[in-house]
């Protein structure tokens, strides 16, 4: 057939149009396109001699990368299924399907980062994005008769038969762009190193080899083995560019530890080995595979505001996207690995994967397989389950505030240290545990262990012999909020005003007890209670202390005294909530004080309300201040 000149259809000359000029902010992602183009040929070239053994052949499956940096030409050849004239005709030069017209209504809409690219079938198009001519050569299985399509994107193509010499497949030659001078993005197409980190990037797991001839100089040795000084010589070699080592793809059973661990540091850019892996592929509706790891450390960047995080994303083994957020909720943010989909779809492009609900349905599926997986290594191997925990426990405590679909599974995987035992505990374990009369799980929070285990909060509930969760991350105070009771049992703060701990009978021991000391130190509660009042809301006699004379506690409804200095040290000025300061009857510094003149009462007073705060981890307006007054007491003393 001679040469003929056609033109495209109306759509394909919009898109032309859009690739012409550039709307891709990354126009490296045209080789990713045109490789995945060539796999996809060879898994149908493969499929079909299958299907009919007379095609089949022993020629070797593979994509090769022939660059010409004279002829600033770029080729993509492939020994695929390739393309009969007709074929070419109605997958280049029209559009048959209408995934791309929703891509040119799409395109039409999207302005700050058109990355136009996906399951639209426009792959083959983003050639124009780096070449102002394209040529492909490509032949049928089956056929003797090759065809040859070419097009500088004005408009128009020409098509002519020709066999191709290497028989069926696809050659595709990019006439590369010339550098503009002030294109400071300009990327050599032609550079060796070039293509290979785009190879290594993008289609690394892509599973038939894609080769290329890597030219290097070496020197010359003499007989002795020494460079020659001045003399070199060129070595070619034929070199496969991508590891093809999709291990998600292989079962677990035939992968050894060893390869795990080098693929993890592989996709995760990590030189450590990871703390555990989980291996699974999803069947039946929704169908994926997916290789995920727990790093053994925490990354140098983990706690920076924008440090991006997610899984790397794969489409039939090409890469799509790092760090794709939306296949795990942020508390799981700390996992690594790979997602791969064969039906996955894609938004207006490969970097811009559409939120709908096949997107939704991997991420439900993974986060239980996740979940799972770590309630099994809570319970058949604890060990290394707290290991996790130890590095990564605050994350996952964000899932029970911000979560709520998974609140049941991570309040279960949730673990805390407590006042009775040195080792980890969940809640489960700690209401097993619980005495017989006791009514709630008791817990407090606070910026440190130590700080918390010796706080006075603790004398009576202890004494008691009820165990305290203690609370140390900065989470743990919205986990608190939304945390509010398990298996029935109220989690109760220990610093509320609202203390629940004694049984019926206790109950009306104490409050005849308080009867008394109400009446007794009537007037010094009134005095302090004017004494202090810009400080706090009220003065309240309480059986809660022991060995302290005082303590302030919180509102049922207001924010702890340890949220208001997060709060603080994240920026959020907020004004101060008065809490109540309760005294201790008990403590012969409170009957010594209702003995004191005026002027010594309100010293004493004030040197309570500021050892309060001390104890509650909170500062001080005054210490120089507060360190005058303790030595007036000294001296008086």
């Amino acid at each position: 057939m001679s040469k003929e000149t056609r033109s495209f259809q109306t759509e394909v000359k919009q898109i032309l149009d859009i690739m012409i000029h550039s709307l891709y902010s990354q126009r490296e992602v045209f080789l990713r396109e045109l490789v995945s183009n060539a796999s996809d040929a060879l898994a149908k070239r493969r499929f079909e001699e299958i299907q009919d053994p007379s095609l089949a052949s022993k020629e070797e499956k593979y994509i090769r990368l022939i660059a010409d940096a004279q002829a600033k030409t770029l080729s993509i050849v492939d020994t695929g299924i390739g393309m009969s004239h007709d074929e070419v005709i109605e997958n280049i030069g029209t559009i048959a399907h209408s995934g791309a017209k929703e891509f040119l209504k799409r395109a039409t809409d999207m302005k700050d980062n058109p990355e136009l690219i996906g399951q639209f079938g426009v792959g083959f198009y983003s050639s124009f994005m780096v070449a102002d001519r394209v040529v492909l050569h490509t032949q049928r299985l089956g056929s003797s008769e090759g065809t040859i399509w070419e097009s500088s994107g004005d408009g128009s193509y020409t098509v002519e038969s020709s066999q191709r010499p290497e028989g069926c497949g696809t050659t595709i030659t990019l006439h590369l762009k010339a550098k503009v001078d002030d294109d400071d993005s300009f990327q050599d197409f032609t550079e060796q190193w070039q293509i290979r980190s785009l190879v290594k990037k993008y289609s690394d797991f892509v599973e038939f080899p894609v080769k290329m001839e890597i030219t290097r100089e070496e020197p010359e040795l003499d007989k002795d083995n020494k460079p020659i000084e001045g003399k070199s010589k060129t070595i070619v070699e034929d070199q496969i560019l991508n590891t093809q080592k999709a291990l998600w793809t292989r079962s677990a059973k035939d992968i050894k530890d060893e390869e795990y661990n080098e693929f993890y540091k592989h996709v995760a850019t990590d030189w450590t080995d990871p703390l555990a892996k989980l291996h699974y592929k999803a069947e039946g509706t929704q169908e994926f595979s997916a290789l995920v790891f727990v790093p053994g450390m925490l990354p140098m960047d983990y706690y920076h505001r924008n440090t991006k995080w997610g899984l790397n994303l794969y489409v039939k083994r090409v890469f799509i996207s790092s760090d794709c957020d939306q296949l795990l909720p942020q508390f799981l943010r700390f996992v690594k690995g790979v997602v791969d989909s064969n039906d996955l779809p894609l938004n207006v492009s490969r970097e811009l994967i559409q939120k709908d609900r096949r997107i939704i349905g991997i991420q439900k599926a993974l986060t239980a397989k996740i979940l799972r997986y770590f309630k099994k290594l809570l319970t058949d191997e604890r060990e290394l389950y707290e290991k996790i925990w130890d590095k990564f426990g605050p994350t996952l405590k964000e899932g029970l505030s911000n979560e709520y679909q998974y609140k049941n599974e991570l309040q279960e995987l949730a673990l805390f240290r407590s006042s009775n035992s040195e080792k980890l505990t969940t809640l489960k374990e700690y209401v097993e545990r619980m005495k017989e009369d006791q009514k709630h799980i008791y817990f407090i929070t606070g910026e440190s262990l130590d700080r918390v285990s010796t706080s006075p909060y603790l004398e009576r509930i202890s004494k008691k012999g009820y165990e305290v969760i203690f609370m140390t991350d900065p989470v743990d105070e919205w986990v608190s909020n939304s945390l509010s009771e398990y298996e029935s049992k109220k989690l109760q703060s220990i610093t509320s005003e609202d203390l629940d701990i004694d049984s019926e009978t206790d109950k009306k021991e104490q409050e005849e007890k308080l009867k008394n000391a109400t009446s007794k130190y009537k007037d010094l509660t009134e005095f302090m209670k004017e004494s202090l009042k810009e400080q706090v809301k009220e003065i309240k006699l309480s059986t809660r202390l022991i060995d302290s004379p005082a303590c302030l506690v919180s509102g049922s409804n207001d924010p702890t005294a340890h949220m208001e200095r997060i709060m603080e040290a994240m920026g959020h000025e907020s004004p101060k909530t008065m809490r109540t300061l309760e005294i201790n009857p008990d403590h012969p510094v409170i009957a010594k004080m209702s003995a004191l003149p005026d002027d010594r009462k309100k010293l004493w007073a004030d040197i309570l309300y500021k050892q309060a705060l001390l104890n509650e981890g909170s500062s001080i307006p005054d210490p120089a201040a507060f360190s005058k007054q303790i030595s007036e007491l000294m001296v008086a003393g």
